[in-house]
């Protein structure tokens, strides 16, 4: 696996026209400080391959291409690989923004574009490298396009809300952001944090008290599911 060099993205992009690959590359070209693009693919599968054999920080990818589209292939890969769609069809925008999207390129797209797309992602993937490897005391969520620090003592607890994820924050407005429980919970340290209900997560150093299988938690009472309650009860000691 390929080392960084300052805070450099290793890039591919994954189109089924060549000319459309030749204009990223030759955008790339011009940011070498920023971005480095290290493959270009026509066939999305070959380009699958290639991220699990290789670091890839960012993907430059076009939606609709035969054998497997864009939203798959961004599906397929994990959720710490940015990701800008560059595509001809404006209808897919909403789709992008539900996959958490650094950007969206229409084509076609000028280099100022380009470059504001880039600049946001290497904003992200700054923010995200200098957190990596430590015991985290904030983590970054992504919503509406921007990546917002939260500071995991703010978190009063986590609600689900069908494919979104509501947190609750201490001092601020809740951060409603497109995630699973389980996406959340990696994130999470688990010394700090522990799911009670199919729909809750809640910060072990916020619990008031427990009865009669519910959680208190800042005026608010947080129901225990069975499923939950062994490892629960266990992790305080019960």
């Amino acid at each position: 696996m390929a080392e960084h060099t300052n805070m450099i993205m290793h890039a591919i992009a994954v189109d089924d026209e060549p000319p459309a690959l030749r204009v990223i590359e030759h955008f790339c070209g011009q940011l070498p400080g920023l971005v480095r693009l290290v493959g270009t693919f026509t066939k999305p599968n070959e380009a699958l391959g290639f991220t699990q054999r290789n670091q890839v920080d960012l993907l430059f990818l076009d939606i609709q291409m035969p054998g497997m589209t864009g939203i798959d292939f961004r599906k397929s890969v994990g959720a710490e690989t940015l990701v800008i769609f560059t595509t001809a069809h404006s209808e897919y925008a909403v789709e992008g923004f539900n996959l958490q999207a650094i950007d969206y390129l229409l084509k076609p797209f000028t280099f100022d574009r380009y470059k504001q797309a880039v600049g946001r992602a290497s904003s992200f993937f700054q923010m995200l490298q200098a957190t990596a490897g430590n015991e985290p005391s904030h983590i970054f969520l992504r919503a509406d396009y921007n990546l917002h620090k939260v500071t995991l003592a703010d978190i009063v607890f986590v609600e689900g809300l069908d494919d979104y994820l509501k947190i609750h924050l201490e001092g601020r407005k809740s951060l409603v952001v497109r995630m699973t429980m389980k996406g959340i919970l990696e994130k999470l340290p688990k010394t700090d944090f522990v799911r009670v209900h199919r729909s809750y997560i809640v910060p072990i150093a916020r619990i008031l008290h427990f009865r009669n299988k519910v959680i208190h938690i800042a005026g608010r009472e947080i129901p225990l599911g069975g499923t939950y309650e062994r490892a629960f009860l266990d992790l305080l000691g019960e």
